[in-house]
């Protein structure tokens, strides 16, 4: 199917895909396996054995699967972090300006002299 998709023109590529009834994400996923030296002859996943296994999709390894949700879990905590300095800026600003506010107010009340 990848060499298939690969040999086909722009347009006729997606025509492939709905004949089939695939995405394109698939191809994508068979073309990196193909490229990662994980797929058989008969484009089918690599077992342990080395022989061909009967599935259609490439399993990935614990390892990348631990992977791919570590990277998701630091990309939402240095989210939380960006938001979390952001908040602190505000509140020292916010401090700053309230403490301006109270001087200028104990000046402005002060008994004038004559």
């Amino acid at each position: 199917m990848v060499a298939e998709y690969e040999n086909a023109a722009n347009g006729e590529k997606g025509a492939i895909l709905r004949r089939e009834g695939l995405y394109s994400s698939h191809i994508i996923e068979w073309t990196r396996a193909r490229d990662a030296g994980q797929l058989g002859q008969a484009g089918a996943p690599v077992t342990d054995s080395g022989t061909a296994a009967a599935e259609s999709r490439v399993k990935k390894s614990a390892e990348q699967v631990e992977l791919e949700k570590l990277r998701r879990q630091n990309e939402k905590l240095q989210a939380d972090l960006k938001k979390t300095r952001m908040a602190l800026d505000i509140m020292g600003k916010a401090h700053a300006l309230l403490e301006e506010l109270s001087e200028s107010a104990d000046n402005d009340n002060r008994p004038k002299r004559s």
